[in-house]
């Protein structure tokens, strides 16, 4: 699917009037931030880890040249293959020319959101394979046709009245008279669908959350196992993952794997955590054959030494995006491509470029809830200002905005005129309001349209600090 996030305006309108999305967003939102704090009150230490994995991830990226390389030599030590993707393109034509080889039909795969950035299914299907989604989010997605909505829960959008519709039309093996009413008919008739396709699998396909220089391993969390049954039965095991995601040492994969649950999803841990280390060895009781890992890179080598480094500390938690007002307002598809949210608003313009993205470092209040909440602790409202000053360096905002920025700037360099200027703006504004709200304002409709803005109250923030002051 090709990205569409500079209509995210449009989409935003359409999601703010799906009835089905708003119910889910409500129903489904405050549970992940309840989960998180219950976790962080839970461990003393938590903001300490928080620090810990901040400079992990820093150190890492100071040094990823050399930490890529140990990871490469150790995984081709435990008889592993690693392949270096420059592009997605790259790694989808990496990934056609293993299955190629195998000739696989069907292919498993595990949850992975950089398969999602690389277009991997529509690869796949494309050159004859069958790629079958193992985790439960992603299988509803991949039967409806549509991205992920969330990091963590790609269907967090979607109702159960949808999901049965769904599987009543895809699944016409099964009686239709069955009962789907209850969450877990639905979750039993998709075990009985995918079973059969973890032992028909030609190729497995997974992510990872971490990979670790010091041993070779890929470390996978999940709360299905669909992980496990996808690198396991299989003969052939496929990782497809970034760069930024290779960690010095096991330890401190386990500082990260401390705080990347309670983040998400308020679990101490994911119920599985899961390290892959090369192909089956003599005497082990299961495994793949073949284990490769493809290495992408698709833009993220440009952003070392910049001042969007920071966003490459991300862990995929979505603990940014369960906090996000606006996020909670419009859900994942508004922002037109693989990562929502506010990481997403800041990763997307890094990774198509700002000209094709511009509209999302500006779905933000800027009210810096997503930095409080992240775990490595990225700075996300400063890195969309800097996205919205490349986009105004680029001439990419609209007349009328930059218009007015211009008369601000004017005044706001002026200070007796500035003084001025906002002491007539706070009397009109009390004159315009009833009862302490005005329903049409000049300029702002996009504002009144949909709710009132708050009446002045009169008196300037510089009135009252001189009344203050004397």
């Amino acid at each position: 699917m090709q990205p569409e996030s500079i209509r995210f305006k449009e989409l935003a309108a359409r999601a703010l009037a799906d009835e089905p999305l708003q119910r889910s967003m409500v129903a489904t939102g405050p549970h992940f931030v309840l989960k998180r704090a219950k976790a962080r009150v839970a461990l003393p230490e938590f903001d300490e880890l928080r620090d810990a994995a901040r400079d992990i991830k820093n150190h890492v990226l100071a040094h990823l040249d050399v930490y890529l390389e140990k990871f490469e030599a150790q995984v081709q030590a435990a008889g592993g293959h690693v392949h270096w993707a420059a592009t997605a393109e790259d790694a989808r034509a990496i990934i056609l020319k293993i299955a190629a080889e195998k000739r696989a039909r069907i292919i498993t795969k595990g949850k992975s959101m950089v398969s999602e950035e690389i277009g991997l299914n529509e690869a796949l299907a494309a050159a004859g394979h069958d790629p079958v989604e193992t985790d439960l989010g992603e299988y509803l997605i991949q039967i409806r046709g549509e991205r992920p909505s969330h990091i963590i829960a790609p269907a967090v959008h979607l109702r159960r009245e949808q999901i049965e519709a769904d599987f009543r039309r895809v699944h016409d093996q099964f009686n239709p008279a069955r009962d789907l009413s209850q969450i877990p008919a639905l979750v039993e008739e998709a075990r009985r669908v995918l079973r059969q396709k973890y032992l028909d699998a030609d190729i497995g396909i997974t992510g990872a959350n971490f990979l670790v220089a010091e041993t070779g391993s890929c470390i996978v969390v999940t709360n299905e196992g669909n992980g496990d049954l996808t690198r396991l039965l299989p003969k052939t095991h496929i990782v497809v993952t970034a760069i930024e995601k290779v960690v010095p040492t096991l330890e401190d994969a386990s500082t990260l794997l401390r705080v990347l649950a309670r983040s998400a999803t308020g679990q101490d841990f994911s119920t599985y955590t899961t390290l892959m280390t090369g192909p089956r060895r003599t005497g082990d009781p299961d495994g793949p054959e073949e284990f490769h890992v493809v290495l992408l890179d698709n833009g993220r080598s440009n952003v070392l030494g910049t001042v969007f480094q920071d966003m490459l500390r991300c862990i995929r938690c979505g603990a940014c995006l369960n906090h996000c007002p606006v996020y909670q307002a419009v859900g994942g598809h508004a922002y037109g491509w693989v990562y929502p949210g506010p990481i997403g608003s800041v990763v997307t313009p890094a990774l198509i470029g700002i000209e094709n993205a511009a509209n999302l470092p500006n779905a933000s209040t800027f009210c810096g809830r997503c930095e409080e909440v992240c775990p490595v602790r990225i700075p996300l409202p400063r890195l969309l200002r800097h996205w919205r000053e490349q986009e105004f360096e680029k001439h990419l905002t609209p007349p009328a905005v930059r218009s007015g920025l211009w008369a601000w700037a004017f005044l706001a360099q002026r200070p007796g005129l500035y003084v001025l200027a906002m002491r007539l703006a706070a009397r009109f504004l009390k004159w315009r309001g009833k009862n302490g709200r005005i329903a049409i304002l000049p300029l702002a409709s996009g504002w009144t349209r949909t709710r009132d803005f708050p009446a002045a109250q009169g008196k300037t923030f510089t009135e009252l600090w001189r009344e203050r002051q004397s």
